[in-house]
């Protein structure tokens, strides 16, 4: 028996994923039509034997969690439930003080996965990979190339390529070490946990030495309960056998910022031809004309002049009037695009508006499609005083009126502009 464990952060984190994730918790931001986590799911409820999917986060409990955790039980006729930390706990804490929960029902083996991950998702792969280093006391960690550069913004691998066991691992190294990079899924058996008790143990001991030197006694329980797999589990078990990598060419993202979940809609559109046929547009008479993959929901009224696409998707109750043009977006619930308007990598907000003949358009900022190896870089927010041109993003509930040009720009929630605007956050 197998079981699933995705994290999902909490609100402090995806900072750089605002003002989308002002309305709705990261996790569940739809990507290629669908909440950001079902595409984990969706993986997870193909493995045989797969009995259960826990999700570990500080989010407070919500509605939208919970009903999409109902509906998506009901769609993969497999457990979820959602175990939420009283603080954040790193990516070793939180399983750690969930073991039990994890533990219980006996499961040879466990999967962990980030949530702000977009891939093919190759646990049978993974599976398989695992049996055949005969070990079953073995971890796998799922790696992918990197080109030189990028490969220090993540966690690096050194590997015997003989055997594929991990002898070195740098979280996000100062210089290079390794081209093979962790893409954040993992495969566990329950042994990982005397692993990470070890750490606790460890950072108990530390805690009660520096109790003395000030009143951080308090805390020290919570502390020492903040365990991070990358630095303080894997640096630790390289080298003795235990570790090992099973890389992927497969398709691997990030979904860190609003311009990577574009990039990401791209991927995941592009996959459903071999995955969910059904869920890409097909041109048709009296529909709009569709060039590449777009995902339409059923619910969206769109006039046969548009043209959409490629990687296009739009979602619940969406309205979409005539000649208007839309390519490289993502366009939120409820959202209007009024007569002749243009929408070009961007990302349009829930309930917002979009006025006659104006134009919205980002640059985007995808990796370098002449280099097989490149990630998304994370681009910090402005570079020499001057905000980076990026994605264009559209808070929820933003009127924008007719004939007026939105560039590089980032709208908060619920204004209403009155002029056009390039290259500046409208707070």
């Amino acid at each position: 028996m197998l079981k699933t464990v995705i994290l999902i952060g909490g609100p402090q984190k995806g900072t750089r994923f605002r003002p989308l994730s002002f309305e709705v918790p990261k996790p569940l931001f739809p990507v290629a039509g669908v909440p950001m986590l079902q595409h984990h799911i969706e993986a997870c409820a193909k493995i045989p034997n797969m009995k259960e999917i826990l999700l570990i986060g500080f989010y407070q409990p919500n509605e939208e969690l919970n009903r999409f955790l109902m509906c998506a039980q009901q769609d993969f006729k497999v457990s979820i439930r959602y175990l939420q930390e009283y603080a954040a706990l790193g990516t070793g804490g939180g399983i750690y003080h969930f073991r039990d929960q994890i533990l219980s029902g006996a499961p040879e083996a466990f999967f962990v996965m980030n949530a702000d991950v977009c891939s093919e998702f190759p646990l049978p792969e993974m599976l398989a990979f695992q049996k055949e280093h005969g070990d079953t006391y073995s971890f796998v960690i799922l790696g992918t190339t990197a080109n030189r550069k990028q490969s220090m913004n993540y966690g690096c691998i050194v590997e015997n390529q003989q055997t594929n066991e991990v002898l070195h691992y740098v979280e996000k190294p100062s210089t290079f070490v390794s081209d093979i990079i962790n893409c954040g899924i993992y495969l566990f058996t329950p042994d990982i946990f005397q692993h990470i008790g070890t750490v606790f143990q460890k950072n108990q001991q530390d805690m009660l030495l520096y109790a003395d030197e000030g009143d951080e006694q308090s805390n020290g329980w919570h502390r020492a309960e903040v365990i991070r797999l990358e630095q303080d589990i894997f640096t630790a078990l390289a080298g003795q056998g235990k570790l090992y990598v099973y890389k992927t060419h497969r398709f691997w993202s990030q979904i860190k910022s609003a311009g990577s979940a574009i990039y990401a809609s791209r991927l995941y559109l592009n996959q459903y031809h071999q995955t969910h046929p059904e869920r890409l547009a097909t041109n048709k008479d009296g529909g709009p004309k569709i060039s590449g993959n777009v995902y339409i929901h059923p619910t969206a009224n769109i006039d046969p002049t548009a043209v959409l696409g490629p990687n296009v998707s739009i979602g619940t109750d969406v309205t979409i009037g005539a000649g208007v043009r839309v390519r490289e977006s993502i366009i939120l619930h409820g959202a209007t695009l009024q007569d002749h308007s243009c929408v070009l990598n961007s990302i349009v907000g829930w309930d917002s508006t979009i006025g006659k003949w104006s134009r919205v358009e980002g640059t985007p900022s995808d990796p370098n499609p002449n280099d097989p190896y490149a990630k998304m870089d994370s681009e910090t927010l402005f570079r020499d005083g001057k905000l980076t041109p990026s994605i264009t993003i559209l808070g929820c509930n933003v009127n924008i009126p007719s004939e007026v040009i939105i560039l590089n720009s980032i709208v908060l929630p619920h204004k209403d502009l009155n002029r056009s605007f390039k290259n500046q956050i409208i707070l």
